[in-house]
């Protein structure tokens, strides 16, 4: 039995290498052999596994000089078996440090003749040498513990660590290449039903606000969707309150599973808030202000009522165990932020990432080429997370000052700060607008007509907060009305006479 624990002989041939310097190594000789004869026998082989394997990816490094040169001919639109082989490493003075002509001859006595065994142990080689690489990687971060650099603390070291892991992991997914169509068919089909089945054609995950689920079709899997407005928009609480709903779905669902029927799957989901700028605590008594019915600003200076302190108490209660798990590590590392969410998602599962703000999060990248390419790296990541995970990802973001200096204050993509890149990466692009902060700061002259107008405009938009959709790759652009109640900092569903024409 090999050393990757399957029937494949583990001591090599010729070739090069001693197999018995690691025994425990993971390797298959035989696989590589086979493989590089394939090759030779029929370099359309090569087209097949080409993507999937790398010279480095060769337990024996004679194999991976072998293939590497398979590959160089190939590209090259070359002949390579044999004789060219051998031409080739004569040149180079290399023939027998690869085992000679007599070695080309024996791999291709042992040729995979099928190409579908040939992608099998194309495969069977990849996994192998990630195993390997899993190995080193275990190994050094044991090193790192036992010799950390100096002032090193113990969580950075898990940084690192977890650092090798994701880069390793990335490798793994990388490898996976395509897949067939009808696959991909499948789960199309699967997202059409349970569209079909659904009530109010919301087939994604429900934000809780009814004509924004209605225009998203909800939040769905993979996507990275961007939430923007100025500051004091209220865009850290609409994410709060979508994250909240989310989870508060999740809990009420595993609380009282006789609700469910037998076909009914758990609403809501597991969320992953990413508090960049406001501490754990502060978000919770914002969320409890919200669902007690009671002023955070009186919370925090502990002007409570005696019953107010019993329902807060209450409320305590009903949400401890509440699917929402806050990070708030301030400048968090774009690399970092994946990682923390892959192990949340192996721990506990996940069905939603809020990151507040995006302009928050820093590049892995060592060296600087640019705010604007730095954020390209975040938003490029965001995606690749969302899409590895598959879940959506909402992300906010600030706006440029230029909105200010217009008459219409209502944003537009090209607002977003560095807006090329979240744009082009973003499959939803949204903007929270509330008319009434700037009306109040533009307030006329008492007892004039302006006045009673502006009295009048202020009374309509007084709890009208607007999210604008100025990008959704999958559906139609837009405005959705939603009410907003400036002393929970809590957004709610508008009243159906109140909504926007485009809501519907």
């Amino acid at each position: 039995m090999g050393a990757d624990g399957s029937n494949l002989p583990a001591d090599k041939s010729k070739g090069g290498g001693d197999a018995l310097a690691l025994p425990v190594t993971p390797h298959s000789i035989e696989a590589e052999q086979a493989l590089l004869g394939a090759i030779l026998f029929d370099n359309e082989t090569f087209n097949q596994v080409g993507e999937l394997v790398r010279p480095d990816h060769f337990y024996d490094p004679v194999h991976g000089r072998i293939y590497d040169m398979c590959a160089t001919l190939i590209k090259a639109q070359r002949l390579a078996d044999g004789v060219t082989l051998r031409e080739q490493f004569q040149k180079d003075g290399a023939l027998a440090e690869i085992g000679g002509a007599q070695y080309l001859l024996t791999l291709l006595e042992k040729a995979a003749r099928l190409q579908t065994h040939a992608v099998e142990y194309a495969q069977l080689i990849v996994d192998l040498a990630l195993r390997r690489s899993l190995i080193r990687v275990g190994q050094d971060i044991t090193a790192l513990a036992i010799n950390p650099q100096e002032g090193e603390a113990a969580a950075e070291m898990i940084d690192q660590a977890e650092r090798k892991l994701q880069l390793l992991g990335q490798e793994g997914a990388e490898s996976r290449g395509f897949s067939p169509f009808s696959k991909a068919l499948a789960t199309s089909i699967e997202m059409v039903a349970a569209a079909y089945k659904s009530a109010d054609d919301v087939s994604g995950l429900r934000t809780g606000f009814d004509d924004l689920d209605r225009k998203l079709g909800g939040l769905h899997k993979s996507d990275l969707i961007i939430l923007a407005g100025r500051p004091s928009m209220g865009k850290t609480a609409l994410a709060t309150n979508i994250a909240f709903n989310v989870a508060l779905a999740r809990h009420r669902d595993r609380r009282d599973p006789k609700t469910l029927g037998p076909d009914d799957k758990l609403a809501g989901g597991v969320v992953a808030f990413y508090s960049l700028e406001m501490s754990a605590e502060q978000l919770a008594t914002r969320l409890l202000s919200d669902f007690a019915g009671i002023e955070s600003d009186r919370i925090r200076r502990g002007a409570l009522q005696k019953n107010e302190l019993a329902k807060l108490r209450d409320a305590s209660i009903e949400l401890e165990k509440l699917p929402l798990f806050i990070d708030e590590t301030g400048a968090i590392s774009i690399a970092a932020l994946q990682a923390r969410a892959r192990r949340l998602q192996r721990r506990e599962g996940l069905d939603l990432i809020v990151v507040d703000y995006l302009q928050l999060v820093t590049s892995s990248s060592r060296k600087s080429d640019g705010r604007v390419q730095e954020v390209s790296e975040i938003t490029q990541g965001l995606k690749a997370l969302a899409k590895d995970l598959k879940v959506p990802i909402i992300a906010l973001s600030q706006l440029s000052r230029q909105v200010e200096l217009r008459e219409d204050k209502r944003p537009q993509l090209s607002d977003l700060r560095e807006s090329g890149s979240i744009e082009q990466d973003a499959d939803a692009v949204m903007f929270v607008y509330r008319e009434s902060y700037y009306l109040k700061r533009a307030e006329p002259q008492p007892g004039t007509d302006k006045h009673a107008d502006w009295q009048n405009r202020l009374e309509a938009v007084n709890n009208v907060a607007e999210v604008i959709i100025g990008k959704q790759r999958h559906g139609p652009i837009g405005r959705v009305g939603l009410h907003f109640d400036e002393r929970y900092t809590r957004f709610g569903n508008l009243a159906q006479g109140h909504r926007f024409e485009s809501d519907e």
